[in-house]
C-alpha cells in the first residue's frame, strides 16, 4: 500500500499524551481503565512491552486514548492480570529501539510488541540496517522467552519503488525468519483516511487509534494467551 504523507510519524521529541519518565526518552506506561497500582504491587505483574514511534507514544491524543491504554482495556475485560507498557518515543528509529531495548524488558515481560521502523522510513535510511536493529530487537526478547508480535509499516514513495518494496519486505522477511507474530501493516484501513486521522495527515486521531488498537488486539490476544499458559 502506498501511503504518501499519510502514516509515518512526525520526529518531534514531545508528544502530546505521551510522558516520558526522567527525561532520558523512556515514556511511562499510559494511564489504564483503571486505577493504576503502586510500583511495588505492580513489579511481578506479566507484561506487555508496547516498543514503538509517536504512534505507540500517541501523539496528538490523550494518554488514555493511546493504543497501549486501549489494548489495556481488553486485557482488562478479559479478566486478564497484564500490564500493557507504553515504551513509544516520538522520532524513534529502529536503531533507536535497540538502545533502549534493555530498560524497555525490564521486569516480567511476556510479550513484546515492536512496532518501530516508520521514522526510517521517513528518513530514507537504509533498508538492510533496518532489517539488521529489528532482528537484533526480536533474537534479544526471544532468549529472554518473550513473545514478539511484529508490526509492520510502509515507506513513503518519495524514495523510489524499489526502497518501497525493500523496506515492505524488511518485515515479512524477519517473521518469517525468526517465527514470529506478525502484522504487515498496522495502520491498515487507517492510513490515508483523513475522517481517521489528525490534521497533520500523519497520526490517527481518536477514532483511527481504535482501529489500530483493535488490529493489534486480535493478533496480541492468542500470543498472549499462549504466553501466559506456557509460563
Amino acid at each position: 500500500m502506498v501511503i504518501g504523507t499519510a502514516a509515518l510519524p512526525a520526529c518531534k521529541r514531545q508528544p502530546s499524551g505521551a510522558r516520558e519518565a526522567n527525561g532520558t526518552g523512556q515514556a511511562a506506561a499510559p494511564a489504564a481503565a483503571t486505577p493504576t497500582p503502586p510500583a511495588s504491587a505492580a513489579a511481578g505483574r506479566p507484561r506487555v512491552v508496547a516498543l514503538g514511534d509517536s504512534l505507540t507514544a500517541g501523539l496528538g491524543l490523550a494518554p488514555e486514548q493511546a493504543w497501549p491504554a486501549l489494548v489495556q482495556r481488553r486485557i482488562d475485560q478479559a479478566g486478564l492480570e497484564v500490564e500493557v507498557v507504553n515504551a513509544g518515543v516520538s522520532g524513534d528509529t529502529t536503531a533507536g529501539g535497540v538502545r533502549r531495548l534493555d530498560w524497555a524488558l525490564d521486569g516480567n515481560v511476556e510479550v513484546l510488541v515492536l512496532a518501530l521502523g516508520a521514522n526510517d522510513g521517513l528518513r530514507g535510511l537504509p533498508a538492510d540496517q533496518m532489517h539488521d536493529n529489528l532482528a537484533q530487537m526480536m533474537r534479544t526478547a526471544k532468549a529472554r522467552g518473550i513473545a514478539v508480535l511484529l508490526c509492520g509499516m510502509e515507506a513513503p514513495p518519495n524514495f523510489g519503488a524499489q526502497y518501497t518494496r525493500d523496506f515492505r519486505n524488511v518485515y515479512a522477511d524477519l517473521a518469517d525468519e525468526h517465527d514470529v507474530a506478525f502484522i504487515p501493516f498496522m495502520l491498515a484501513g487507517v492510513a490515508g483516511d483523513m475522517a481517521l486521522n489528525q490534521n497533520d495527515g500523519i497520526h490517527p486521531n481518536e477514532a483511527g487509534t481504535r482501529r489500530v488498537a483493535d488490529l493489534i488486539w486480535q493478533s496480541l490476544q492468542p500470543l498472549l494467551t499462549r504466553a501466559l499458559a506456557s509460563s
